[in-house]
């Protein structure tokens, strides 16, 4: 009998031990691959500059060598104006990705993303409404009114389903997805409205819904760093609640977790994260299903390793997709990186799910 629970416990302690060597591996290869991403992003562009030119030149941004003979035009591009966007869409891509992972794991719903809980939709509501009433190019210290009212929507619109969904003083899961889809396919309209109202505002409205990075910078990423950082402490901080609170309400309740509070926290730190993308990027899809998805299934559901490795895997995506939008047309114009990401993000998830039996992890 001993020797039975010796080998159980050996067996434990050796899958133990390759599920950490698998997550250090997956983090390292993914660190490298990130760096390399926003080095290469910023070397890309209508002016191309060398890789090891860009190198240097963020090497020197940050102090780590003399950039005194570096070509000032070279330093003024990647300084001003890629690196604040390659920096700002990996922002965006860490934030929807972990997002979509804390509102997959709360609502043990594997198709649960922002667009579900209808944050994204109050997003596109409050800069629409803006866009509608002219106050679209009014700004204050150089930043548009634009993001202060997406991320005002999207806080109400969360705001909204948390009242919707209470029953008896409880947030249940059930009720909050339809409160999601109640509050998203409302907003939906209203946006509609807003477009078949004022012919003129239609293509910035649309632009802006479909999701892009163009004419972004420092003053947007410095407008959606702490409500990505308070976001962010809230989801992670509760990883350890939502790894309980996926066996399920009365499992986790005997293990002593208060799950209402712990609901509701990490649904105000996913919907920060969200309205944080939200407010500078516009509407992107997919990438909040599909990082947290491949690592979900090729790594397992421990949250903490989820969220780390999803945004990691998040934020290369998005660099990618915005290179893609800002390069794929001729002439310097550019397409909505929403559209890139659903074009691609799409047919993959498909892929996803027609490969695996078990699909999401979620059984």
């Amino acid at each position: 009998m001993n020797s039975i629970e010796n080998n159980s416990d050996h067996s434990i302690e050796r899958e133990h031990l390759a599920q950490q060597f698998r997550f250090m591996s997956a983090l390292v290869i993914l660190l490298v691959v990130a760096f390399l991403s926003v080095v290469v992003a910023c070397s890309i562009g209508r002016i191309e500059i060398p890789f090891w030119i860009t190198l240097k030149s963020v090497a020197s941004g940050i102090g780590l060598m003399d950039g005194s003979n570096l070509n000032a035009t070279h330093t003024a591009i990647i300084f001003d104006i890629r690196l604040s966007r390659v920096c700002l869409s990996a922002m965006v891509g860490l934030a929807l990705s972990v997002s979509g992972a804390a509102f997959q794991g709360i609502l043990r719903n594997p198709l649960a993303d922002p667009f579900t809980i209808g944050v994204s939709a109050g997003g596109a509501f409050g800069a629409a409404l803006v866009i509608f009433l002219g106050f679209g190019s009014n700004s204050t210290m150089g930043l548009g009114m634009v993001p202060l009212a997406a991320l005002i929507g999207a806080l109400s619109a969360l705001a909204a389903v948390v009242s919707l969904a209470r029953v008896d003083g409880m947030l249940r899961r059930d009720t909050m997805v339809l409160a999601g889809i109640v509050v998203a396919t409302f907003l939906g309209a209203l946006v509609s409205l807003l477009k078949s109202l004022d012919e003129e505002s239609v293509a910035s409205i649309v632009f802006w819904v479909m999701g892009s990075f163009q004419g972004r910078g420092w003053y947007h990423a410095l407008f959606a760093f702490p409500y990505l950082v308070v976001g962010l402490i809230l989801v992670v901080v509760h990883s350890r609640e939502i790894d309980v609170m996926s066996l399920g309400d009365v499992p986790a309740r005997q293990l002593g977790v208060d799950v209402n509070k712990a609901r509701l926290r990490v649904l105000i730190g996913a919907s920060l994260l969200t309205a944080a993308a939200v407010s500078v990027s516009g509407v992107i899809g997919f990438v909040g299903l599909v990082a947290p998805h491949l690592v979900r299934m090729t790594l397992g559901p421990n949250h903490t390793r989820l969220f780390v490795l999803a945004g990691l895997l998040g934020m290369i995506a998005m660099i990618w997709s915005d290179v893609a939008a800002r390069t794929i047309l001729p002439d310097g114009e550019e397409l909505p990186v929403g559209v890139i990401t659903a074009l691609i993000g799409g047919p993959f998830f498909c892929a996803l799910l027609k490969s695996t039996k078990t699909g999401t992890g979620f059984d």
